[in-house]
């Protein structure tokens, strides 16, 4: 068997794969452009990707293809009509990173709630060093207890969030932007309610019709001034002019991202304008990457391949 990792970046380099080589034969990439793929996996039984797109153009070459392997939950870059055709089996994996997300999401939370980074900046530039108060009040912050928190997407996620949100003394309401059937225990609202009502919104919903564009201009009208609102979901959920021009106007409070339209980040991005970390913080796709999640991610698809060859488990 002849597994081909198309790109292994973007596992991280200190991830143990050794597993892999004790199967099959292994070829790491580290990055694939779309016209590398046809001649890297033409003799590929597996393919373990991310991102790169799989369709007719890059693996119509693949003949001895059997089974593609996605190293996330989603699997927008999959042609799956095309792998069906085709009799290709695809694998992804769903609730690897719950707990790295949601740790990451709280993570976001304070960091915009409670001021740290001017807090940091203030002692580290020895501001504090001989202040006539012992508490610095130029700065000041609320707590989470008491507060409203609106998920967009009760997923895996989305509950575990609302789990450690109550645990802090916050009351959860969310939305499905789909319309699924409430969910028993929480309160589900329509999207305007949960605009309205909420003073912290997190997004953890996945990309889709329902989704695209989905927090607007109108959407950050609808939210309090006081609102922190954050995406852990995809980029192309909000539409980033009108989050920046929301933060410069003062419509919300302030904003946390970990996912962006384009990834990387291009230059002629309107959130570049936003300097003041009390307003925006950015963080570059990595919520869902833990030690523990990646290890876990790839232990996972180990497992499917061993599943799906009939092979033993270690």
């Amino acid at each position: 068997m002849h597994i081909v990792f198309l790109d292994v970046k973007t596992i991280g380099e200190d991830i143990d794969l050794s597993g892999y080589d004790q199967i099959a034969k292994v070829t790491r990439y580290p990055f694939s452009y779309p016209e590398d793929v046809p001649e890297r996996v033409k003799d590929a039984d597996v393919i373990v990707v991310n991102k790169a797109p799989i369709n007719q153009n890059t693996i119509g070459t693949a003949t001895h293809l059997k089974l593609v392997c996605v190293t996330a939950t989603g699997t927008n870059n999959l042609d799956k009509d095309y792998l069906d055709s085709r009799g290709i089996a695809w694998r992804n994996v769903a609730d690897y990173s719950t707990n790295s997300v949601a740790q990451h999401t709280f993570a976001m939370l304070f960091f915009l709630l409670e001021k740290l980074r001017y807090y940091d900046d203030y002692v580290k530039k020895e501001d504090y060093v001989n202040d006539t108060v012992f508490t610095h009040f130029a700065e000041h912050f609320h707590e989470l207890n008491g507060k409203t928190w609106g998920i967009i997407g009760l997923g895996n996620i989305g509950r575990r969030v609302a789990s450690i949100a109550e645990a802090f003394g916050a009351k959860v309401i969310y939305t499905s932007p789909s319309g699924s059937a409430p969910q028993k225990g929480y309160c589900q609202t329509d999207l305007d309610t949960l605009l309205t009502r909420s003073d912290i919104i997190s997004v953890h919903a996945p990309l889709n019709r329902y989704t695209q564009d989905l927090i607007g201009a109108d959407a950050f009208r609808k939210m309090k001034k006081s609102c922190i609102f954050l995406n852990l979901g995809r980029g192309p959920i909000v539409v980033e002019k009108d989050l920046a021009n929301a933060l410069i106007q003062g419509e919300i409070a302030a904003a946390g991202l970990d996912v962006l339209r384009d990834e990387p980040m291009r230059s002629n991005n309107p959130l570049l304008a936003l300097k003041d970390s009390r307003k925006l913080f950015i963080t570059p796709h990595i919520g869902w990457a833990s030690v523990e999640s990646r290890t876990r991610l790839m232990q996972i698809i180990l497992g499917q391949i061993r599943t799906f060859f009939g092979l033993p488990e270690e």
